[in-house]
């Protein structure tokens, strides 16, 4: 019995060092970043404002990626039509073909989009530089980019993200 709460409570803290570390970022006016969705229409991130967008940049050959999918799928689906969506990223230039067969076999569910104008081999994105893959930034409904991460997450740090900020930052 013991051991369980000890557990339970080693959980709860490294639950906590995970949600610090998501890098709050402070940002004067709301940035409109361009995408491309994977049949060449334009995406703007403004076309999502008054919901959160958790943005995802990842690739197919990156582990971390993978085994965060699931995750970022259930929290798309859970809060798709209340208030929050996941938007992935592809980070890399391969045919999307193989894009669209990755997606499939995850059974991925959310939009998939690519960087407008953006050269890959810079490492830079519009968030900033890329520090790593799997990379998400927290964008408010307000459209202001407030939080970033290089690193899993999974569902209950983003859920805990937003209930947090929301908490420190009332409408």
């Amino acid at each position: 019995m013991e051991c369980r709460k000890n557990s339970t409570g080693f959980m709860g803290f490294l639950f906590m060092i995970a949600l610090s570390l998501m890098t709050t970022l402070a940002q004067a006016e709301p940035q409109d970043i361009e995408f491309v969705d994977l049949e060449g229409k334009n995406v703007n991130l403004s076309d999502f404002r008054g919901q959160w967008v958790i943005v995802n940049i990842w690739a197919t050959w990156c582990p971390p990626c993978i085994k965060e999918m699931p995750d970022l799928t259930f929290f798309h689906e859970k809060y798709k039509d209340d208030g929050a969506i996941v938007l992935g990223v592809n980070y890399e230039n391969i045919a999307v073909e193989k894009i669209n067969n990755f997606t499939e076999e995850l059974m991925i569910t959310f939009p998939i989009v690519r960087f407008k104008d953006i050269d890959l081999n810079a490492n830079k994105t519009p968030f900033g530089p890329l520090r790593g893959l799997p990379s998400t930034y927290m964008v408010a409904p307000s459209g202001h980019i407030v939080a970033g991460r290089a690193g899993l997450v999974d569902q209950e740090l983003l859920e805990s993200f937003i209930k947090e900020y929301e908490a420190k930052n009332p409408q």
